[in-house]
């Protein structure tokens, strides 16, 4: 059955036309809840895409990395049955579910033939409402975490991450590892994850997209059901995370031969009017593939690095231009000097119409290879919902791209880019680089 089960995963995500234009409909649910949904009846399959807010932001005070922990509790064991019974039957539907914690959302991902439908989310409906969190299941996953945490303490990759986001948010949640520490994983209990489940698992904070063989009707009635008997209202969630870091350089001592640097400073909220514009600088500057300009006059050009990127982070509680890449200990501190030049010409003097075009081209002809399949359709509808995007942005959104101009451009470029506030985290030994 899993089988027959991935193969029809593969029909799907072959048959499925990659295109930009979706047909969505609003549902709302007899019980009030509302989602989005695209009828695909070629193949008896559906995919499912829950979001709940929040996230490991909701962890209390001193109880860092319950909403993780207890998320990885989510399919050890619900109900009367027990991890490996829980994994028995999920194994007998063919079904599939992926649970995931981050910053500001609780994530469900649930896979499903139309045949075994109302079993499958039978079987979640207790995974959510009713999990079990035996002692055994809850040491076994502690374990899990607390190896993944020691890992953590020799990838500088990870130290730089961890660095960064105590200094720009400091005792915010924002601040510290959605996993938690070592200290504070070991001191979690079960009545700790009982409580972030009831903090992070509620209606009131609840996004739901549906992709494939179910009607709006079908629908309705399954949501209706599969989220019964959860909590009406969840933990508040926090304030505003104010940006604390400042122009400059910190450099977090690590024996390595290669350094690894973040930088970046304060950014563009999503619903900025200036977004798509700052969209496609950032496309010009630090964007993917070869040809933005750090790629050129880093990698290209002096050979400081294998690659180097940028992008817009937009997290429900703050913003912020962020970039990444790994020098030698002996050329990071050249790397840094270009990565500033470029920020201070992207700043004074934009991009150039030939630069406007080709990230055009790039960022509209590859938008709609992201509908490849169900569930990515389902994933970008759910994330639409939680950014507050119209249900009709997937066919506008090329031409929102297209609508930028050159003046555009140049104006928010000087708006967004701060070569005065771009701070840079060093992890490593690199020479010529002190903080400062």
């Amino acid at each position: 059955m899993k089988r027959l089960f991935l193969t029809f995963v593969t029909l799907l995500v072959v048959t499925f036309p990659a295109r930009a234009e979706i047909a969505i409909q609003e549902i709302t649910t007899p019980a009030g809840l509302n989602a989005w949904l695209v009828e695909e009846h070629s193949l008896p399959f559906t995919a499912l895409e829950i979001r709940f807010r929040g996230g490991t932001s909701l962890d209390r005070p001193g109880k860092r990395g319950a909403v993780n922990f207890m998320v990885g509790l989510l399919e050890e064991g619900a109900g009367e049955l027990d991890a490996r019974g829980f994994a028995e039957a999920r194994e007998s539907l063919a079904a599939s579910y992926r649970f995931g914690a981050y910053d500001d959302a609780v994530t469900v991902s649930a896979q499903f033939l139309s045949e075994n439908r109302d079993a499958a989310l039978e079987l979640l409906h207790t995974a959510l409402t009713e999990p079990r969190f035996d002692d055994a299941a809850i040491e076994r996953v502690r374990a899990q975490v607390m190896s993944h945490l020691a890992s953590r303490v020799t990838d500088p990759n990870a130290i730089a991450g961890e660095t960064w986001d105590r200094m720009a948010y400091g005792d915010h949640p924002y601040g510290s590892y959605r996993v938690g520490t070592t200290d504070s994983v070991a001191g979690l209990t079960r009545d700790d994850l009982v409580t972030a489940l009831n903090d992070a698992i509620a209606l009131d904070r609840i996004y739901v997209a549906a992709v494939g063989d179910i009607t709006a009707e079908e629908l309705s009635q399954l949501l209706d059901d599969l989220f019964d008997g959860l909590p009406a209202t969840g933990a508040p969630l926090p304030s505003r995370a104010n940006f604390a870091l400042s122009g400059g350089v910190t450099v977090v001592p690590f024996d390595t031969p290669q350094s690894v640097a973040m930088f970046g400073h304060t950014g563009i909220t999503r619903d900025d009017p200036d977004f798509f514009a700052a969209f496609v600088v950032n496309e010009v500057l630090g964007g993917r593939g070869s040809n933005s300009r750090l790629m050129q006059e880093v990698r290209e050009k002096r050979g400081l690095t294998y690659g180097i990127g940028t992008y817009l982070a937009d997290a429900d509680l703050s913003e912020t231009v962020m970039g990444h890449f790994s020098s030698q200990n002996g050329s990071m501190a050249e790397a840094i000097d270009v990565v500033r030049a470029e920020w201070a010409k992207v700043a004074q003097d934009g991009i150039t119409q030939d630069e406007l075009a080709a990230a055009q081209t790039y960022l509209t002809g590859s938008y709609p290879l992201r509908f490849d399949g169900n569930a990515n359709i389902a994933n970008i509808m759910v994330s639409m919902q939680m950014e507050g995007l119209p249900v009709d942005y997937i066919a506008t959104r090329n031409d929102q791209v297209m609508a930028v101009t050159l003046e555009d451009a140049k104006r928010v470029a000087a708006r967004v880019y701060d070569p005065d506030g771009l701070h840079f985290v060093v992890v490593g030994q690199p020479e010529g680089v002190v903080s400062n």
